[in-house]
């Protein structure tokens, strides 16, 4: 009895395109709400959550009807190919929206643009306020006041006119400067003592300003991007101005965006299930270790496309994202035009029949056995574990769901960087990671994974755009290893406490719980972020619901076990969808 990898694999392309499509709605999707539309990180964090919310009630409905569903072409196929089609047609469409509220916003490049902008004088947050650690910083300012005392160290009101047009020829050349060199001396500023400082640029790269004749090199600590400081706050409260007027837009987005997590929603199950259907009991394992890989390879396909098209460059914020979203469009087509060309799902699910009756492996449907209700000391475990999974996922998924957003405008990086190394440390860690189960238990690893995870995001709560890009990439492969630590070994143990009749209760209760954190953490780490007026909590509120996870998963008592040595190095990357 052996995998055949090469069935295996063209089955894999349907969790392929899904996995493409997740990684860019994460990246590009709270991008286009906040730049172009101008909504608050609360409300976008809201938008985010849908696609869980869905998910909840439609999994599980859909899974259901592709296995009451009778065609010529099988049972999951109709499912993938038609949600394919029409989740495409609605995510390119999406652009459209996107792009119709940039027209509205004007030509953003042009030097007018900026003047209105600094004439509007809109009141946004002070990056140099903090109700934690410097509440002394005015909280908000208004655009006018904000560049002038960066300037001349005045409120606009106390200048001169030359002074006055000093200041704003330095706020409407910021965008055009960036843009040609971003090293330029105009686009950042320093904040030392309660000052503000405008800064030159030395040939090393260091940045500075005079004082009283003297050049004072600013600490890397203090130097501020006055792009993502000024600019883009302002412009995104001229979004919000523009969505208000006429949000026929944003609910035109909100439809066609609706549209495609439904049409995502109908065939995740049938797609998953699928491998199943055609693979012979004892070979499935190998079989979902092909179908993770081949997931894995098109989020960091989409990634590596996101680096091509710039999608992660601070300058890019206001860019169309046709181009990229008809890219990924068009992968989640080759990936489907290859699973219809080699997938015979009829003939493939009577081969796995026929072979189940001659190995002796033929399905049985089972029932659950008598007396196998949980020990009160099972029942508080697997309470515990499920309030783990709730944690960490509310710590991951708040990351990765702000994130591009992060880095853009906090970390002045390039995202898809940096999660491109965390997704390819996950992969190289798995079979390491599954040594080390086998050697001290599922329990320990999850908690040294927790704790990688735990570091990783506190380090990173201390960068800024003067951090070296290694720091973050090291930070972010340890998240990677971390998360797949977890992964590997948090839903078997949950089956653990399962038993023969119950499996698929417990599966739920393991996706209800990852998928409720899901929900509740865009909206609870934005509604932080909101109130405190800017993206610093991000990498703390992680990092506190990642370390609460090890307090709870330090009590579980139940559902540990040291896993079997996998057959073969394949198996290793079995981690669960």
């Amino acid at each position: 009895m052996k995998l055949n990898y090469k069935k295996t694999l063209f089955v894999g392309f349907a969790f392929f395109l899904i996995c493409a499509f997740w990684q860019a709605y994460d990246n590009i999707v709270p991008m286009m709400l906040v730049n172009k539309f101008g909504l608050n990180q609360t409300f976008s964090g809201i938008i985010m959550s849908l696609d869980n919310i869905i998910a909840l009630f439609m999994l599980p409905l859909f899974g259901a009807l592709s296995d009451k569903t009778n065609t010529k072409f099988g049972r999951r196929t109709p499912y993938i190919v038609l949600g394919t089609i029409v989740a495409v047609l609605s995510f390119f469409c999406l652009t459209f929206a996107d792009n119709a509220q940039l027209a509205k916003m004007g030509d953003i490049n042009s030097e007018s643009f900026y003047s209105e902008l600094f004439e509007q004088n809109a009141s946004i947050t002070n990056a140099e306020y903090s109700s934690i650690y410097n509440k002394e910083a005015p909280e908000t300012y208004g655009v006018k006041d904000y560049a002038s005392n960066i300037v001349v160290g005045k409120n606009f009101d106390d200048l001169s006119e030359d002074e006055k047009k000093e200041v704003k020829n330095w706020y409407t050349s910021i965008n055009s400067d960036y843009f040609k060199d971003k090293k330029s001396p105009e686009t950042h500023y320093a904040y030392t003592g309660g000052v503000y400082h405008a800064l030159l640029a030395s040939d090393d790269g260091t940045f500075y300003y005079e004082e009283n004749g003297n050049k004072v090199v600013a600490e890397k600590t203090s130097v501020k991007n006055a792009y993502t400081n000024l600019i883009t706050p302002a412009r995104s409260n001229y979004a919000w101005q523009k969505t208000a007027e006429s949000p026929i837009q944003l609910i035109l987005f909100g439809l066609l965006l609706l549209l495609t997590l439904f049409a995502m929603a109908t065939f995740r199950s049938p797609a998953v299930a699928l491998m199943p259907d055609v693979t012979v009991k004892p070979l499935r394992s190998q079989g979902n270790a092909i179908i993770n890989l081949m997931g894995t390879a098109g989020g960091m396909i989409v990634l590596a496309l996101g680096i091509v098209f710039g999608t992660g460059k601070t300058y890019n914020q206001m860019m169309s994202y046709t181009p990229f979203i008809g890219a990924v469009c068009g992968l989640m087509i080759v990936g489907l035009l290859l699973f219809i060309w080699k997938v015979r799902e009829p003939l493939w699910v009577k081969e796995m029949s026929d072979d189940a009756v001659k190995y002796g492996v033929e399905e049985k449907e089972e029932k659950e056995e008598e007396g196998g209700k949980l020990t009160k000391g099972e029942r508080v475990s697997l309470i515990l574990i499920l309030a783990s999974v709730a944690l960490w996922f509310i710590a991951y998924n708040a990351v990765t769901s702000k994130y591009s957003l992060y880095a853009t405008n906090v970390l002045h990086k390039d995202y898809n960087t940096t999660l491109l190394i965390a997704q390819g440390a996950a992969i190289i860690s798995y079979i390491p990671v599954g040594a080390l189960a086998r050697k001290i238990g599922r329990k320990r690893s999850i908690l040294i994974g927790v704790a990688m995870l735990t570091a990783a995001f506190f380090g990173a709560a201390f960068m800024n755009s003067n951090s070296p890009m290694i720091v973050l990439n090291i930070l972010f492969a340890l998240a990677g290893i971390g998360w797949a630590t977890i992964n590997v070994n948090s839903f078997p143990m949950v089956v653990e406490l399962a038993h023969s009749g119950n499996v698929g209760k417990f599966t739920g209760y393991y996706y209800t719980a990852s998928m409720a954190a899901q929900i509740v953490t865009p909206i609870l780490s934005g509604f932080i972020m909101d109130m405190v007026g800017s993206m610093s909590p991000l990498f703390y509120y992680s990092t506190i619901f990642a370390a609460l996870a090890i307090l709870t998963m330090a009590f579980v008592r139940h559902g540990d076990s040291k896993p079997e040595a996998k057959k073969s190095v394949l198996e290793e990357l079995d981690v669960g969808d």
